[in-house]
């Protein structure tokens, strides 16, 4: 990715529409081809509510019993749709608050020196299998999940990061928020050589599964039109604030044909047992200056080519729908 960089007013228009056409890359994380935020400069918070701009159906998430709430779209007509971040996901979901399944066979008997929701790499860091998403803490020790579509500015003391299978990872987050995740579960950020290692599995290779690019093995599939111009498109926001306001709508990542469950793409992984390292999510790794690896669902090429993705041109306080991140930790000591 480019250092960021304002564009004349005259080609924003012409931009919005390769957009659109899903001819450019992901707004800020693959590309940012428009109106950039000057670096250091706060994301916007995410909106209020959505309330779409004209009739017809659109597609909004459905809360199920089973599996990770606001999983399956399904259509409602425009009029009917009011969703309010602060009740996306916040109810406790049969699926959260148990421990991972086990893993089985060659990987538990690697992983016994780490925790069952990590691997055991290079035999000498444990890291998270999936990308991580977020519990909320409540006043009476209890806890409950948090919404993967908000971000938790100034909630960042009541949250922790949680590794689990087939839920919705936590993206709008930053460097700095997913440090404090990591380290409130006893954990941290994963260093960038940890990160990588991880990433291209014990032989070594340039994608997680193999050193040639395959086609839906990670989720790095690219939708026709882009998530960010959709929403824009929806939520009336004018052409030449879209990369301002539009990159940490709650909406983005609720859309189909976005971000995945945690672990839905089964070959993108490695003989470690790790998921989705590239693809789905950017992942923030231990940087102070900011960076983040792996690419996302939008785009794994711009900064990099699978495991050696990397983008450096945010701070470590910047977050968008597509920063997302994983935990490592120390394996216990063999005596």
């Amino acid at each position: 990715m480019a250092k960021k960089a304002d564009v004349r007013k005259g080609r924003i228009s012409a931009v919005i529409v390769a957009i659109a056409l899903g001819t450019l890359g992901s707004g800020c994380a693959a590309g940012e081809p428009v109106a950039r935020v000057p670096q250091g400069t706060p994301p916007a918070p995410a909106a209020a509510a959505f309330v779409a701009p004209a009739p017809g159906l659109i597609e909004v998430a459905e809360r199920t019993a089973s599996r990770t709430p606001v999983e399956r779209p399904i259509a409602v007509r425009a009029s009917e749709a009011r969703i309010l971040p602060n009740e996306l996901d916040i109810r406790a979901d049969a699926s959260w608050g148990r421990p991972a399944q086990e893993p089985e066979g060659e990987i538990l008997s690697s992983a016994s020196r780490c925790p069952a929701e990590m691997a055991l790499v290079d035999d000498r860091v444990c890291v998270d299998r999936w990308e991580a998403s977020l519990v909320e803490r409540l006043p009476n020790g209890e806890e409950r999940p948090w919404s993967p579509y908000l971000a938790v500015d100034g909630r960042e003391g009541s949250v922790r990061a949680v590794s689990r299978a087939d839920v919705v990872p936590q993206g709008y987050i930053s460097g700095e928020q997913a440090t404090r995740a990591c380290l409130a579960s006893g954990k941290r950020l994963c260093a960038a050589d940890e990160w990588e290692r991880a990433c291209r599995g014990p032989t070594g290779t340039r994608f997680p599964y193999g050193d040639r690019r395959q086609r839906r093995a990670c989720n790095d599939d690219i939708r026709a039109v882009h998530p960010v111009a959709e929403v824009g498109a929806l939520l009336g926001i004018p052409e030449g604030r879209l990369w301002y306001d539009g990159m940490n709508q709650p909406l983005i990542n609720q859309l189909p044909d976005g971000l995945l469950p945690t672990g839905a793409r089964a070959e993108c992984t490695n003989e470690y047992g790790v998921f989705d390292m590239v693809g789905n999510l950017h992942e923030w790794v231990d940087d102070r200056e900011g960076t983040f690896r792996g690419g996302f669902y939008m785009d794994t090429t711009l900064n990099g080519e699978g495991c050696s993705y990397q983008t450096t041109a945010h701070n470590i306080r910047y977050h968008d729908y597509s920063t997302g991140f994983r935990c490592c930790m120390d394996p216990e000591r063999i005596e």
